[in-house]
């Protein structure tokens, strides 16, 4: 067989040349080719950085510590952080709050609202799934509704959803319908869904005592993969794994670790150990000090509020509008908030905070102005000091003293709160006695029944400002929060009609008018609004937390939170939402 061998001449003449170079010219030659190899590499290199960008990559671990021991991972028995955190971790809602205080669907895909405001109707995700892959039904989602209206379950959430009337259309639509208006029920509808297969077994009587409120089964961001229990059979910590099939998209950290402490101080002690990575609800000392150590402290306001609700029933001298108005401006609120919260927190001029209501005047006066007015206020309504610097005044025969006890629990920074109000308070010639009491005596002996002069203690407004609870005349007895005893007709009829508004905007407006009217009628002394604090490390990036009533709502944009990346050629991400 013939065959033929073809050569290139560039070839044969550079194989001459080659063969032709002094041992000199051949180290050179070879010195240049290796730079001009690295140097096509580099430039190559910096060509594919134009084109390549940073995404979030599935993957690591974070490890945090909370207060308390988990009783009740179930969203309708839930009462402490421990229980809150975990529940909105393994559980997911019809529809999801969003950092930004908005709702985006969930385990519903979609959902509408009737013209007259009654009813809503949901629709599922096919492809929703609990963790043990059970698909998610309109059956699951009326079990849940039912459950939570039981009284014999005694529900934390039963009066969401009192009169709320639970309908399946198919086994992915299900529709929900009122008796009346109500504006902010959508809120409602971010309940974690219970598995009726699960669940369905279990009688009312025994629902609180179910291993399942221990090794608890959802269909949220993450599902448990381990529960190590100390030798009382007590969890002392959880391991939970991302859920691949989460409606939302799987969470990026893959594993999500809780250790479990009896108080703060081992919490903190645990945090400096590096024996855990971050903490939350933490005091303001202790965020500044995880400062100086590292980690990054995320701070944001808290939709709570902090005052001293005037009980005018039983102190005769408090309902004296003018004494009420000379006390709020005694009050020097920037000292507080510096003093109690180190900073970490919003003095507040009205019963809602200003980032929750936009349009309310918050601006005051120097606080040495509102002491003169304070003073001058007192002198023009004839109460004048003793030989004990206390401004009395003579109501018929009797000689009346500004003077009334002030109540709150023992929580340390309400109890440094209630210590520097008495003080400058006293600058104006008003008495206040401190009295001190633990949580559960202060609720059930002294704010239930209404048995106090002045109540220093604190409100959670919510993401959507909802009044009616707190400041509606026939909210002033127990178990209503009106715990200043408040009536105003006018702000009963705004505080209805806001509830009955389906136009956003016409709704806070009307909040806007009841607010004024509150402020003006001074029933109480706002003070601050405190923030929330979390410790996180810097590794764990994407964390996004504007606003949270509670703690557990730190975890609202959990599935997006990342410790690994992954470069990506920008061509080939979808122009949809990454990890939706």
């Amino acid at each position: 067989m013939l065959s033929r061998k073809w050569e290139l001449p560039f070839a044969l003449h550079f194989d001459r040349v080659r063969k032709s170079f002094t041992p000199a010219e051949k180290l050179l030659f070879a010195v240049c080719a290796v730079l001009l190899i690295l140097g096509s590499g580099m430039l190559l290199l910096q060509a594919n950085n134009l084109f390549v960008i940073e995404r979030p990559a599935h993957g690591g671990r974070l490890i945090e510590g909370v207060v308390g021991v988990p009783r009740f991972v179930n969203p309708l028995l839930a009462l402490s952080d421990a229980d809150r955190d975990l529940s909105s971790l393994i559980y997911s809602g019809l529809l999801k709050a969003t950092p930004e205080g908005g709702l985006v669907p969930d385990l519903a895909e979609s959902y509408s609202v009737s013209d007259n405001g009654l009813s809503y109707t949901f629709t599922l995700r096919k492809n929703a799934r609990f963790h043990d892959g059970t698909p998610v039904t309109a059956d699951d989602v009326i079990f849940t509704v039912q459950k939570a209206q039981d009284p014999a379950l005694k529900s934390p959430k039963r009066a969401n959803w009192e009169g709320v009337a639970a309908e399946k259309i198919n086994d992915k639509e299900v529709r929900l319908t009122l008796k009346q208006p109500y504006s902010p029920f959508l809120e409602n509808a971010t309940l974690g869904i219970l598995p009726k297969h699960i669940w369905k077994e279990v009688d009312t009587e025994q629902f609180a005592f179910s291993t399942y409120n221990i090794n608890a089964v959802g269909s949220g961001p993450y599902k448990i993969s381990d529960i190590k229990r100390n030798d009382a059979g007590t969890p002392d910590f959880y391991e939970l794994a991302s859920f691949k099939t989460y409606a939302l998209g799987a969470p990026f950290v893959r594993t999500f670790i809780f250790r479990f402490y009896p108080a703060e101080r081992d919490l903190i002690a645990a945090l400096k150990r590096g024996e855990v990575e971050s903490a939350s609800g933490i005091t303001p000392e202790s965020a500044l000090t995880a400062g100086s150590s590292g980690k990054r402290v995320i701070e944001t306001p808290l939709p709570r509020v902090f005052g001293v609700f005037f009980n005018q029933n039983q102190a005769p001298v408090l309902a004296e509008k003018d004494v009420r108005s000379a006390l709020n401006l005694a009050v020097n609120k920037e000292e507080l908030v510096e003093k109690v919260l180190l900073g970490f927190g919003l003095p507040l001029e009205g019963p809602v905070p200003p980032f929750l209501l936009d349009g309310i005047d918050s601006t005051t006066k120097e606080y040495s102005e509102r002491l003169a007015e304070a003073n001058l206020l007192l002198d023009k309504a004839g109460w004048k000091r003793n030989a004990s610097g206390i401004r009395e005044k003579k109501k018929g025969k009797q000689i009346v003293l500004l003077s009334f006890t002030l109540t709150t629990s023992s929580v340390p920074a309400l109890k440094k709160t209630a210590e520097l109000l008495a003080q400058q308070w006293k600058e104006i010639g008003a008495s206040a006695e401190v009295q001190i009491y633990e949580s559960g005596d202060l609720n059930q002996n002294i704010i239930r029944p209404r048995k106090y002069d002045a109540l220093l203690f604190g409100e959670i407004i919510g993401r959507e400002v909802d009044l009616f609870a707190f400041w509606h005349s026939s909210q002033r007895n127990d178990p209503g929060l009106n715990i200043a005893m408040y009536t105003n007709s006018k702000v009963d009829r705004l505080l209805e009609d806001a509830r009955r508004s389906g136009d956003r905007e016409n709704r806070l407006e009307q909040y806007r008018s009841a607010v004024s009217a509150i402020a003006a009628d001074v029933p109480a002394v706002f003070l601050y609004s405190p923030k929330f604090i979390y410790v996180i490390p810097d590794t764990l990036q994407g964390v996004k937390i504007e606003r949270a009533a509670v703690p557990s709502e730190r975890f609202l944009s959990v599935h997006t939170w990342y410790t690994h990346t992954q470069k990506i050629w920008e061509f080939l991400v979808p122009t949809t939402i990454y990890n939706k």
